[in-house]
């Protein structure tokens, strides 16, 4: 499969832009070789400037849900643009939208729209803070939750570890207050909060830790932090950025069914265009300006054409919640081939599955923490990835991202997935 014009691009590309991307993933630099340029898309099949034609199992890392170009989307988007892109003033379509999340989404009545999940969970961050007098966050260690600084802090050497940044121009003090749990251990949690009674304001969590690949909670997990969070008088905060919306209409808190004092989204309610918003409790948002003391503002936040295209998305996935039992019923198909395949050919795999989302991971032992993800072997997965990219499957670039299936994949498209998965799984 030859992508010359792919590689000119991205020759020029490196000049102008850092890495020759603007997000770090997409340059390849976790699996080797250089990107294919993206020209357009259909349902679930996208064509690069080579003409090559691959199946996408992407999705623009997770808002596709109905695939790519979808009639009712677009459609939605240039009546919009019509009309023209942007106010910075009131329109109704943004209320349509929140009407419409707040009538969807469990334990929300209130909804303030941004332009990214990173400005969403920043927000809902300040919110918490705001709301409980308190600095202190708790994270886990291999979610991630966007790139301001006080989220960007890496696992360090332990369940009590202080804030260390994780990137280069993150002052120590900004990070100085997250502290980092581990995922799937509420003794790590429990040892947090005890050691800094009346200081944390918050536990965010990813309910799928999405971030590391695909890592579910185990049974009781996010029932916990419920419980520590009450018992604490800490807010818990849902990042659904990814699992909003994917996993089931009310997204994680209907899926697990636990509530979550704040939810942060993105993606896919935007429809594929640049949206993010968080959610919660009418008495935690009206702490919001103008209403209350706790600021945050953006001139783009609720625009237009956006809010068209997240109003056609959610109106269907809303009418429509057999896409959910469909996709996932694809999705668990797709990852017993790929066992079978692993087991067949003796390559260690395990594959995490759960909704429409799922990952293969390089190892003999069971994936239930950050610390297995990191046990998985990188130079497989590179040979794995460039092996189905070859034969067309497009996959995220890195061990830790999602495979994202979405409502036009057919079978067929599936079943050649399977199979190429089969061959590489072979060449291993």
């Amino acid at each position: 499969m030859e992508r010359k014009s792919s590689e000119k691009l991205f020759e020029r590309a490196k000049k102008v832009l850092p890495g020759g991307v603007n997000s770090p993933v997409r340059a390849y630099r976790a699996v080797g070789g250089n990107p294919p340029f993206i020209v357009r898309g259909k349902g679930c099949h996208i064509w690069d400037e080579d003409g090559n034609e691959y199946i996408d199992f992407v999705g623009s890392w997770g808002p596709l849900i109905l695939g790519h170009s979808y009639p009712p989307v677009l459609n939605a988007v240039s009546d919009a643009m019509q009309n023209g892109l942007s106010f910075g003033a009131p329109t109704a379509v943004e209320v349509d939208v929140a009407e419409l999340l707040v009538s969807m989404v469990p334990n929300v009545d209130m909804v303030r729209m941004v332009n990214s999940g990173t400005e969403a969970v920043m927000s809902a961050v300040r919110v918490a803070r705001g709301v409980t007098g308190r600095d202190k966050i708790i994270k886990f260690a291999g979610c991630y939750h966007g790139h301001s600084d006080a989220m960007l802090v890496a696992a360090g050497s332990g369940a009590l570890t202080q804030g260390v940044p994780d990137s280069a121009g993150v002052p120590k003090a900004a990070a100085g207050d997250t502290l980092t749990a581990q995922y799937n251990d509420l003794e790590s949690v429990r040892e947090l909060f005890a050691a800094n009674a009346e200081q944390i304001a918050a536990v965010i969590v990813e309910p799928i830790a999405a971030n590391m690949g695909v890592v579910a909670p185990e049974t009781g997990f996010l029932q916990g932090l419920r419980q520590l969070c009450d018992a604490y008088g800490a807010l818990l905060i849902f990042d659904e950025v990814i699992t909003g919306f994917r996993l089931a209409r009310g997204g994680a808190q209907e899926f697990f069914d636990v509530r979550a004092d704040l939810v942060t989204f993105g993606k896919i309610i935007g429809g594929g265009m640049p949206v993010g918003a968080y959610a919660g409790r009418r008495e935690i948002m009206e702490q919001v300006a103008p209403v209350g003391p706790i600021y945050q503002a953006g001139t783009l936040s609720g625009n237009p054409v956006a809010m068209a295209a997240g109003l056609a998305q959610l109106r269907i996935l809303n009418e429509h919640p057999e896409y959910y039992t469909q996709i996932e019923a694809k999705a668990k198909t797709m990852a017993d081939a790929m066992r079978n395949s692993a087991a067949k050919h003796g390559v260690p795999m395990q594959v995490n599955q759960m909704g429409a989302l799922l990952c293969p991971y390089f190892t003999d032992k069971a994936v239930k923490s950050y610390a297995e993800t990191k046990a998985s072997d990188l130079t497989l997965f590179s040979s794995y990835f460039n092996g189905m990219l070859a034969r067309g499957i497009y996959l995220a670039p890195s061990q830790f991202e999602a495979t994202f299936l979405n409502v036009s994949h057919t079978d067929d498209d599936i079943a050649a997935a399977c199979q190429a998965a089969d061959e590489v799984l072979a060449s291993l």
